[in-house]
């Protein structure tokens, strides 16, 4: 009777009688199959997009007969690896060298299997129908701490209710994990707000407690205060007091004018009112025609940074001569004159009013442009009625300058 084949490793069944003189290589070769699939190692390249079939063949060396099968290749598309149907035996595939492959599938000819998760080793063992992994999921016993990746507890993996306040440490809550509005008042005892935990500035005016009225004082408006601060820096008392001494230095001056203004020694700014003269009127064509009006002087206000002890030069202008009246062509009136504190502010005079003509081209004459006032915080083209007369024309006031500075003695 002629030799037969085991169903799952295709071993040659030999019967007793048969194969006289070859029991010995026979056997051997049971032996190497055996071998192969307890221990065999094989790696087995992929088809992109098609199937790989291994194979199980009668007493010879076979893909499929293998323990370990290491697959690589690069895969883009569905593909397939089938082992063969009717075969009972266990595997380990290894798919740490395969690019894309969850497009893998691994199953028998006809029946089922499974498509790969991730590129790592894993199980499976056919039942002589469908191949079957063996995954965590279907696995008895335990995992502990020391097996679990840090990165694999992610919040899909995590139930609701599940972070409870035993399984936080003390230094795990940082402010990243700490959401917009989230500490409420009911989140705060009230001995937590401490100094150190108040950064600079964070303390507005509608943040503050009445610490007068709370301290023992009486809340209302004080005159030239004395104010006692307790060692909380919180206000003790307060009384009115009696005014210092002189308000710092001042100079007033109408034009044309010169002198020195010198900061008070313990002063750093000062407000600076300044008005520029006007130009006169342009001369009269006698019998025929007036000139044109002067162009009005220039109010600036000015805040400028001073050093104590500092003398800065100024001048007050004045407003310019009308033109004189003439038979003929009249000349024009003559600018007015610029109010100047040295490096603190500048105000440029009106200038003259075109004088009248008799001659082409009529009408030859123009009014002066007004005065400017580069640089300043506030400024009036029109000052004529603002606090102080300007010039205008050159008939109203000249120049005017008042410098004020801010100490307070």
């Amino acid at each position: 009777m002629a030799s037969s084949y085991s169903t799952d490793l295709k071993l040659e069944l030999m019967v007793t009688g048969e194969n006289a003189g070859t029991w010995g290589d026979n056997t051997n070769n049971n032996l190497n199959l055996i071998q192969q699939a307890i221990a065999g190692y094989e790696a087995i390249a992929l088809t992109d997009g098609g199937t790989v079939t291994l194979a199980m063949t009668d007493k010879t060396i076979s893909n499929a007969r293998n323990m370990v099968i290491k697959f690589t290749g690069t895969l883009t598309t569905a593909s397939t690896v089938t082992i063969p149907d009717s075969i009972e035996k266990f595997y380990i595939f290894d798919l740490s060298a395969v690019t894309g492959v969850t497009n893998l599938t691994v199953k028998t000819v006809s029946g089922t299997g499974f498509t790969a998760g991730e590129a790592k080793i894993v199980a499976a063992y056919s039942d002589g129908t469908n191949l079957n992994e063996i995954a965590l999921d279907t696995l008895g016993g335990t995992i502990g701490t020391a097996q679990i990746a840090d990165d694999a507890i992610t919040s899909a993996k995590i139930s609701a209710n599940q972070i409870t306040t035993a399984k936080i440490s003390d230094n795990q809550i940082t402010t990243a994990k700490i959401s917009d509005n989230q500490i409420t008042t009911a989140k705060i005892s009230d001995n937590q707000i401490t100094t150190a935990k108040i950064s600079d500035n964070q303390v507005t005016a509608d943040k503050l407690d009445d610490l007068l009225t709370d301290s023992g004082g009486t809340a209302g408006a004080y005159t030239s205060a004395n104010i006692t601060v307790d060692a909380q820096g919180r206000i003790s008392a307060a009384a009115s007091g009696s005014a210092g001494g002189s308000m710092g230095e001042m100079v007033v001056a109408a034009g044309p004018a010169s002198g020195t203004y010198t900061a008070n020694p313990g002063a750093n700014k000062a407000l600076i009112y300044a008005i520029s003269g006007g130009g006169g009127n342009g001369g009269d064509s006698v019998g025929f025609a007036g000139g044109a009006a002067g162009g009005t002087g220039a109010f600036g206000y000015y805040e400028a940074t001073v050093t104590g002890g500092t003398g800065y030069p100024y001048t007050v202008g004045t407003n310019g001569a009308n033109g004189t009246p003439t038979p003929g062509n009249a000349p024009p009136g003559n600018p007015g004159s610029a109010t100047n504190v040295t490096n603190l502010a500048t105000v440029n005079a009106g200038n003259g009013g075109g004088g009248a003509r008799r001659s082409p081209p009529f009408p030859g004459a123009s009014p002066g442009n007004p005065g400017t006032a580069p640089g300043a915080t506030l400024t009036l083209n029109s000052p004529e009625g603002y606090l102080i007369d300007s010039a205008y024309g050159g008939t109203a006031e000249p120049g005017y300058l008042v410098i004020k500075d801010n100490h307070v003695s």
